[in-house]
């Protein structure tokens, strides 16, 4: 099959074509039929090696944590799958490889596709699409009558984000440029702040909730427009001790992440509000459970672009831009 690998850790490193064997399958995988594979900042992350810490991979790596496509083989403990289902998934971390023509997906971490939406469309939303549930239905707890603060309101999770929040019936703020401005009311959003001109530090006060994705300093700002007891819940770090303690590390990478989450523990603690890091997690239930709003009109996917698969370096490129509104996706199929 043909797939693009990494060949080793670096910020300017470019993914190489190449032939290699399809994956062999566990008794509880399915073998899909990559027809599109979703591009996210996270893929340059890895390859930068921003992530050899916790997600220790081997070279040479095939990178991708997106997929939609088509199953063509079972392994002889799958029950609820079968060729020809049409299913989209988020890889388990430790499995990735969408960037290729066929990966290997435990079947618990599989979902059968939303009916009314392409294939491009369903391979934008597994990453973003648990990143925000399990962000604010897992994490916030998020409640009707609740506010909550969702930042780079036009990116791949902020416009999943957005529209979760509103069914969830939280009155929304987030921030973006004045020309997403549109976008975004359009998905939900109540308050729109243009992050170019404005601070939203002088306009949100006593929020239950803020989806942080930005830095640290942002994050500090963050935490004050939150009420005593309010939840911040970070995407982009740092990792902390809880992350530390589900991924099973081992007592030094459990002390580095302690170390890189002191300040905004801290800080956290003295403004009496919560803090907490999310990796997302693979999960087929809950993918279900999105492709069901995606199918009652819910949730709409947002794309971008899509790229052919022969341009995966440069549909990477464009992500890192940062001026995506929505998902970038790769056609493979």
């Amino acid at each position: 099959m043909k797939a693009f690998i990494l060949k080793r850790y670096g910020r300017n490193n470019r993914l190489h074509p190449v032939e290699m064997p399809e994956p062999d399958l566990r008794d509880d995988d399915v073998l899909v039929q990559v027809h599109a594979a979703g591009v996210n900042l996270l893929d340059s992350k890895i390859r930068n090696g921003e992530f050899k810490l916790v997600l220790p991979y081997r070279m040479p790596l095939v990178l991708g944590n997106d997929v939609a496509g088509v199953v063509v083989s079972v392994g002889p403990g799958v029950r609820q799958f079968k060729p020809g289902d049409e299913v989209y998934a988020r890889p388990d971390k430790d499995r990735i490889g969408t960037f290729a023509e066929f990966i290997a997906v435990s079947d618990k971490d599989v979902s059968l596709k939303p009916k009314s939406i392409s294939m491009e469309e369903a391979a934008s939303l597994p990453l973003v699409g648990l990143t925000a549930w399990q962000a604010l239905i897992g994490k916030a707890e998020l409640k009707k009558g609740q506010r909550i603060f969702i930042q780079a309101g036009s990116g791949g999770v902020g416009t999943f984000a957005i529209q979760l929040a509103k069914h969830l019936g939280a009155t929304v703020a987030t921030s973006t440029s004045a020309a997403n401005l549109d976008l975004v009311k359009s998905l939900g959003a109540d308050i729109v702040i243009d992050y170019k001109k404005d601070d939203f530090e002088g306009m949100l006060k006593d929020y239950d909730v803020v989806l942080h994705s930005q830095d640290g300093k942002t994050m500090e700002k963050s935490m004050r427009i939150l009420k005593k007891g309010g939840k911040l819940i970070s995407i982009s770090g740092p990792p902390d001790s809880d992350f530390a303690k589900e991924i099973g590390a081992s007592w030094l990478v459990a002390l580095v992440m302690r170390l890189l989450s002191f300040s905004a523990r801290k800080k956290a603690k003295q403004l009496d509000v919560g803090f907490s890091f999310l990796f997302m997690r693979a999960n087929g239930e809950q993918l279900n459970r999105i492709a069901s709003l995606v199918d009652a009109g819910i949730i709409r996917p947002v794309l971008d672009r899509v790229f052919p698969f022969e341009a995966t370096n440069e549909a990477m490129a464009y992500v890192e831009t940062g001026r995506a509104k929505g998902k970038v996706v790769i056609k493979i199929k």
